[in-house]
């Protein structure tokens, strides 16, 4: 007998020049960056805590905390391989990850298939399993602003239960 488990993923991370811009294991080329203790992959923190939560293994702040200085400038798509290893041990399998970003700028179209790709090969899943869109909120909110970026990410889960 098999058991789903959905889970839902928010982060959010402020706007700064000076840094890199890294989505989805990307860089895109911007004059702005996010602001964070790790790379800030803010698309990559969303998944992981979408996985996370349904396979009651807490959150990232939990796992990766920012007060730990092992995980500053972390590569995100490393620290999400470990979380799907972790989700593995639990015994649950990735059925599929849906991943929405509001960001005003830049358009991401460019590189969503990129994105996609790299987080499927960091949860070790196929391609077809991770979908991702992205909305400018048409100049609303703090995104709109241009003072950060945000990102819904929801996952769905696969337990195999043991017939003993």
């Amino acid at each position: 007998m098999t058991s789903l488990r959905i889970g839902h993923g928010y982060d959010v991370h402020r706007l700064v020049s000076g840094r890199a811009l890294i989505l989805g294991g990307v860089v895109i080329p911007c004059e702005f960056g996010l602001l964070g203790h790790s790379d800030a992959d803010v698309v990559a923190h969303a998944v992981m805590d979408a996985l996370l939560s349904p396979a009651g293994l807490g959150d990232i702040g939990k796992l990766f905390p920012d007060t730990d200085p092992a995980y500053a400038g972390a590569d995100s798509l490393q620290l999400l391989r470990e979380v799907t290893r972790r989700v593995g041990a639990q015994g649950y399998a990735i059925v599929n990850v849906d991943v929405t970003v509001l960001a005003q700028k830049p358009k991401l179209a460019p590189y969503r298939e990129l994105m996609m790709k790299n987080l499927a090969l960091a949860m070790g899943i196929p391609a077809s399993r991770v979908t991702l869109k992205a909305t400018t909120e048409e100049g609303l909110g703090f995104t709109g602003a241009l003072e950060g970026i945000a990102v819904h990410a929801v996952a769905l889960l696969e337990q195999m239960e043991s017939r003993e």
